[in-house]
């Protein structure tokens, strides 16, 4: 089993139908990976509690001042009333308007990845329904600014540290909640990449504002005035919807038999060619350009000065990356798929020459992201493989979401042009 997992499943045990349910970790991963993508595309939305991440919560009038000088993306968003509807899952007591969450990082001063957030704005009383379900709550405009983030949970005790240490004379409370909140993910088929109308997801059809009150909902809701609603991820479509939630109740839509465990969200996460947290992203290491943030919509190159920018932006306006994280899919000198017979730290080789391409990041089963040398990775006239594993090949999976400048063929075309 590879070193990642057995940490995962270490510290986070494996969620099923049942949170209680005990199971050979082996077995069930033997299962899921027969099944992905294919069982997951037919089983319709899934739903993970993850684990892996903690809930904090910044409160105060300088929260959105703070955080814009530290963090990768603009978060100004959430000191501006919002215009429209964020992309959201209908929910009961679904807000007239929400805004929409934002993905981002704090770095070295030396631009390399620390910690990566996902910050969301609670909706305000004012917007939702009561708990009668029959208007609005109370308007409650003097409250302060508040925001929540989901972090890594492996480095929350460090994380704090980081911003309590630049929080210096800023009026911010920055407080651990995750007691209180969890971080939930909705994903899979049908419901990836659609609109967030009642009409393209059956399940939410009769709830939020204009029609039925789904009670199972409401008492998710109950006694909680803050970010309860799924919104949609905003890294990827695809991602489907993430959200933080009481962690005493189950977030609406999420039906028994579609609550699964987090090792399913990380193998679709990885086919996607997308990294989270400080473990797959190496902290004090990664340049967030080469792990694809900007990408993933967690850098704004516009907002001016935060900690670590000036590397970045440099980076980004020279405009040449030369290794990047991609999805990668093991396989047997046969081409069947090779199940946790690789490992996070593995060497990806030319298997003619052994020259290195590149490092195996992440590994989970037949699947694994890694940083590789893009020229080399996808030369077709040559083979990959894993150092001192003659019969594992690599395969380098391009995601759909990548746009045609990333890849070597478009910088040759470029340059001929």
């Amino acid at each position: 089993m590879p070193l990642l997992l057995k940490r995962s499943l270490a510290f986070h045990g494996i969620l099923s139908n049942s949170r209680n349910f005990h199971f050979s970790p082996s077995k069930l991963l033997s299962q899921q990976q027969q099944q992905t993508p294919q069982y997951i595309d037919e089983s319709g939305p899934l739903a993970s509690l993850l684990k892996t991440r903690s809930v904090i919560r910044f409160r105060g009038p300088d929260t959105v001042k703070f955080l814009q000088g530290l963090l990768t993306n603009d978060v100004r968003r959430f000191s501006e009333r919002p215009e429209g509807k964020a992309a959201v899952l209908a929910t009961p007591n679904l807000p007239l308007e929400s805004t929409p969450p934002v993905y981002a990082a704090m770095l070295t001063p030396q631009g390399r990845f620390l910690y990566d957030l996902f910050l969301y704005q609670p909706s305000r009383p004012d917007v939702k329904l009561d708990r009668t379900g029959s208007g609005p709550g109370p308007d409650l405009d003097g409250d302060s600014l508040s925001l929540f983030a989901d972090v890594d949970a492996t480095v929350l005790d460090e994380l704090l540290d980081s911003f309590k240490k630049y929080r210096l004379r800023s009026k911010v409370d920055i407080e651990n909640v995750s007691e209180e909140f969890s971080c939930w993910q909705r994903f899979g088929g049908n419901l990836s990449g659609k609109a967030s109308s009642a009409a393209e997801d059956p399940e939410a059809d009769a709830v939020g504002w204009g029609g039925g009150v789904d009670q199972v909902g409401i008492s998710a809701a109950q006694g909680n005035n803050l970010g309860w609603q799924w919104l949609k991820d905003p890294r990827l479509d695809s991602l489907g919807f993430r959200g933080i939630f009481p962690s005493n109740s189950t977030p609406p839509l999420v039906e028994s038999d579609k609550e699964t465990n987090e090792e399913l969200y990380m193998l679709w996460r990885i086919e996607r060619g997308v990294a989270e947290g400080s473990t797959e992203i190496p902290k004090g290491e990664a340049i967030p350009l080469e792990y694809n943030l900007a990408g993933l919509n967690a850098i704004s190159f516009d907002k001016g000065c935060y900690v670590g920018q000036e590397p970045v932006a440099r980076t980004h306006h020279r405009g040449v990356i030369r290794k990047r994280l991609l999805p990668l899919k093991f396989v047997d000198n046969d081409g069947k798929e090779l199940e946790e017979k690789v490992a996070a730290g593995s060497e990806v080789v030319y298997a003619a020459s052994d020259k290195k391409v590149g490092t195996v990041m992440t590994a989970l089963g037949c699947r694994g992201l890694g940083l590789l040398r893009l020229e080399e990775a996808f030369n077709q006239s040559s083979v990959l493989s894993i150092k001192g594993q003659e019969d594992a090949k690599v395969k380098a999976i391009r995601p759909e979401w990548w746009p045609a400048e990333w890849l070597p063929q478009h910088e040759q075309h470029s340059a001929v042009a």
